[in-house]
């Protein structure tokens, strides 16, 4: 995440970095307040020390072949609510993505 921070500062010429926004998919095995903390260490002594992480999450969504519905889904192990397979393809939810910086 820094590397990126970075690299876009030297194009967008920005030399602070008051927020951070991220995507986190909940099937994504980030775990937020480990992330909070490594950020914060990451982050000190760079453009971003003292940022302020905001964490947006992405719900889990599966696809099911064999009824064709599309579920919810809090665990990548789940399986179909409908038909109990669990053949499940996943969707949505797996994604970590650096969404948006407030800078100076």
């Amino acid at each position: 995440m820094l590397d990126l921070i970075e690299a876009n500062a030297r194009h967008e010429t920005y030399s602070l970095v008051k927020r951070v926004r991220i995507e986190i998919g909940k099937l994504s095995c980030v775990e937020p307040d480990a992330l909070r903390f490594a950020f914060d260490v990451v982050m000190q002594n760079t453009l971003a020390d003292n940022a302020r992480l905001d964490i947006l999450t992405i719900p889990g969504q599966a696809w099911c072949p064999i009824c064709g519905i599309t579920i919810e889904s809090d665990s990548l192990y789940d399986p179909c609510s409908s038909c109990q397979s669990f053949d499940l393809r996943v969707t949505q939810g797996l994604e970590t993505r650096l969404k948006e910086l407030d800078v100076e």
